[in-house]
């Protein structure tokens, strides 16, 4: 046993963090309306930049600021659980009275419980005997309706042959090839701030304000979260007409205590300020070792971006880069953030940063590496070739570099 333990030793000692490993963090402050939602994308392409370096512990900000739900939500989510099970019950001992009025009373819970819901459960379900129940009373069109509302949510939903009858399943057959439920509509989301994470029925949709087209006809799981904001969620009801939902996120407690901080922060990363009171009081809040702090406000079609990299414990700069990008129309935004982050870090740090590699070759890849000889750390591979007298001065130019 001593021998095995001795041999375990060096790989023991391999697997142990670092004690050198930073906590590190990205924070944008948007210094207008039109970049909150901008400052919140390019602050996540940020940290996922910097959870490339081996020696850095990212903390994000649903972490700093927190994310918490909606006690409210939470509480109606419970009690719609419990209803659906007595009705359940009620409804195989063929109480369809009783189920029926329970029922009833879980869906007006289930109405205020979508920002504590990740999936469909136990509204499917609720939906599924709800219709069941019309149809057994023979309320067929109102049956159709609610069917609708259940193959908007989840088109998947697969109704069980041991508790409901051959002809209510026919009937979800029918509604779900019928001309109601192949039905179109759009839903535009916003929210007040905007750049909140935007949930359809359980997927991630995009960020305030944001619209998403092509949505099926009837009720959809909508949730919305923010860090630093209680999450919010409502069920929304889509129709071949354009819908409309805006909501008012409410801050926390933590986000509001840092809020003037952050006024702070981002008037000396504006100004260039190389030795930062207000960084050094905000890393000693957030208990970091380093961080990119940064501005960001729109110009013209794009968004001018001030950045600094700073050992967040003392407020010293270490790096900086101002820039005006222009929006991010072919998804090139994320790769200039990782290329902006990586090479600020790399130059601050002498270049003793070393970037996690994956062991899939092409893993980050975006096919388009070549054009502008760019790679992960800042680094180029034009930098790295020796030039030969009599090179051509433009052998290895793409004319992109500069973008």
């Amino acid at each position: 046993m001593r021998a095995l333990l001795l041999a375990l030793l060096p790989a023991l000692a391999l697997a142990a963090p670092s004690a050198q490993t930073r906590r590190v963090t990205s924070i944008l402050v948007p210094m207008d309306p039109d970049s909150e939602a901008s400052a919140v994308r390019m602050e996540s392409y940020m940290n996922e930049a910097l959870a490339n370096f081996a020696s850095f512990t990212v903390r994000k900000p649903e972490e700093i600021f927190g994310l918490p739900g909606d006690n409210n939500a939470q509480s109606a989510l419970e009690r719609a659980r419990k209803g659906y099970t007595e009705s359940a019950a009620a409804f195989d001992k063929k109480e369809y009275d009783d189920a029926e009025a329970k029922i009833r009373a879980t869906l007006k819970e289930l109405a205020g419980a979508p920002a504590a819901m990740r999936g469909c459960s136990p509204l499917c379900e609720s939906l599924a005997l709800y219709a069941a129940l019309l149809h057994l009373r023979g309320d067929v069109e109102e049956a159709k309706l609610v069917l609708i509302d259940l193959i908007a949510v989840s088109p998947t939903f697969e109704l069980n042959p041991k508790r409901f009858s051959r002809d209510f399943i026919a009937l979800r057959v029918q509604v779900a090839t019928g001309r109601s439920s192949l039905l179109r509509g759009s839903a535009t989301v916003k929210s007040r701030p905007a750049g909140a994470r935007v949930y359809v029925d359980g997927d991630m949709v995009g960020y305030t304000p944001v619209t998403i087209p092509a949505l099926s006809v009837g009720k959809h799981l909508l949730r919305m979260e923010r860090p630093g904001f209680r999450q919010y969620g409502q069920l929304m009801e889509v129709t071949p007409d354009d819908v409309e939902v805006s909501a008012d996120l409410a801050p926390t407690a933590a986000y509001k205590s840092f809020d003037g901080q952050l006024d702070r922060v981002a008037s000396e990363v504006s100004r260039g300020i190389s030795q930062a009171n207000g960084v050094a009081n905000l890393g000693k809040s957030l208990n970091l070792e380093r961080a990119v702090l940064g501005t960001v406000k729109a110009a013209g079609e794009g968004s001018e971006l001030i950045l600094g990299y700073y050992d967040i414990r003392n407020g010293k700069k270490l790096g900086g880069r101002r820039m005006v990008l222009q929006g991010d129309e072919f998804g090139q935004l994320k790769q200039e953030m990782e290329r902006i982050v990586n090479q600020m870090v790399n130059t601050a740090e002498g270049g003793g940063e070393k970037v996690v590699r994956s062991s899939d070759p092409l893993d980050g890849k975006g096919g388009m590496e070549d054009w502008g000889a760019e790679d992960r750390g800042g680094r180029t591979r034009a930098q790295d070739k020796k030039k030969k007298a009599g090179d051509d001065p433009l052998d290895g130019v793409s004319g992109t570099e500069d973008w």
